[in-house]
Formats: C-alpha cells, sequence, structure tokens
C-alpha cells in the first residue's frame, strides 16, 4: 500500500513492517502507539525504523494513519502520560525552593 509520511511516498505492507521492527525493542510508550506483533512500540519510533527519517520530520498521526490502513492496532496517549523530564514533581520542587514561588515551566 502506498502510504506518504513526511511528504515522501512509501510502500508499506503489513509483511515488510513485521519484518522491519522483528527484533527491534520497544521504547518507553508515552504518547500515540502501535500493536505489533505481541508487542507495543511507539509511533514515533516505528515510523523511524520503517521510513528511516528524524522523527522530527513526520507526525506520529501519519504512522498511526499508515498502520491503521496496513491493519494495525494504534492506541492514543496513555493516561498519565508523563509532562516533560521529571513531570509534575519537578513542578512541585521548584515552588518549594526559598524564593520559587509560583510554578516553573520546565
Amino acid at each position: 500500500m502506498r502510504c506518504v509520511i513526511a511528504r515522501y511516498p512509501f510502500d508499506l505492507t503489513k509483511a515488510g513492517v513485521l519484518a522491519s521492527m522483528k527484533g527491534i525493542r520497544p521504547e518507553l510508550v508515552t504518547g500515540e502507539s502501535v500493536t505489533i506483533g505481541r508487542r507495543r512500540y511507539p509511533v514515533k519510533q516505528v515510523g523511524r525504523v520503517i521510513t528511516r527519517q528524524d522523527p522530527r520530520d513526520f507526525t506520529a498521526r501519519e504512522v498511526s494513519r499508515a498502520m491503521t490502513r496496513l491493519g494495525f492496532t494504534c492506541h492514543g496517549s496513555p493516561e498519565g502520560a508523563p509532562v516533560g523530564k521529571g513531570g509534575p514533581a519537578v513542578l512541585r520542587a521548584a515552588s518549594a525552593l526559598p524564593g520559587g514561588g509560583g510554578p516553573v515551566a520546565v
């Protein structure tokens, strides 16, 4: 099936994606994800592997759309996903410092 990801056309097949992801360890899922085989991968990781492009060049939505069209199950962002580096605890810790005042953007 022909898919356009980051303005480049790719001829993808379900078998081709399965073969590309074989032996690849899933990274930590913090956003959208896709189930390939028995594993759940972040869509940006899958996009990086199958297109060999930098993940900043394409959106998670582009890869999710392609994976759904190929028959893979895609998932939205998990509840309680980490927020930035360190998460909300960093904001609480920064406000507790002398002169910390309110929350600080990380």
